[in-house]
């Protein structure tokens, strides 16, 4: 099934501000989606950027949100387990939690991928993207994403 996922603070496609990124406050957007498959017992989000020039660079891992969350909200503070049960992975930049788009050069997409899964994950804190699509694996009943781009300078 596909998820519509948005964000008040850009369009699909359209260019994230300044304040999520490097060269503002590197918080995290305001994320929401609609309506879940039935079945679901989590959801996870995973956000990169398949422009870096390393290969695709984690913005942010989060996994174990509960089913009946529909957004995630600005500013979610970098801690391995959140009050309702989220669960925090490690990003590329080492940290818990979002880091916000900071492209070398040029203007890069950045994905924020939710999954829907027919299960809550066994995931310690601080998990990264590889373990957490290997923990998923199987458990996707539903998918969706929302893409927006940055260059620094320009927003």
């Amino acid at each position: 099934m596909e998820i519509e996922v948005r964000s008040t603070a850009f369009a699909n496609g359209g260019m994230i501000p300044s304040k999520y990124t490097c060269d503002g406050a590197d918080i995290s957007p305001p994320l929401g989606w609609g309506p879940l498959p039935p079945g679901t017992a989590s959801t996870a989000l995973i956000s990169d950027d398949p422009d870096a020039p390393m290969g695709a660079w984690v913005h942010w891992v989060i996994y174990n949100i509960p089913s009946q969350a529909r957004r995630l909200p600005e500013n979610v503070p970098p801690e391995g387990v959140l009050p309702d049960g989220s669960t925090q992975g490690i990003n590329d930049f080492r940290r818990i939690g979002y880091g916000g788009p900071c492209p070398p050069g040029g203007t890069h997409r950045y994905f924020f991928k939710l999954y829907a899964l027919d299960t809550k994950l066994d995931l310690r804190p601080g998990a990264t993207k590889k373990k957490l699509l290997k923990a998923m694996k199987g458990h996707v009943i539903g998918q969706g994403e929302l893409m927006g781009r940055y260059r620094r300078g320009l927003s």
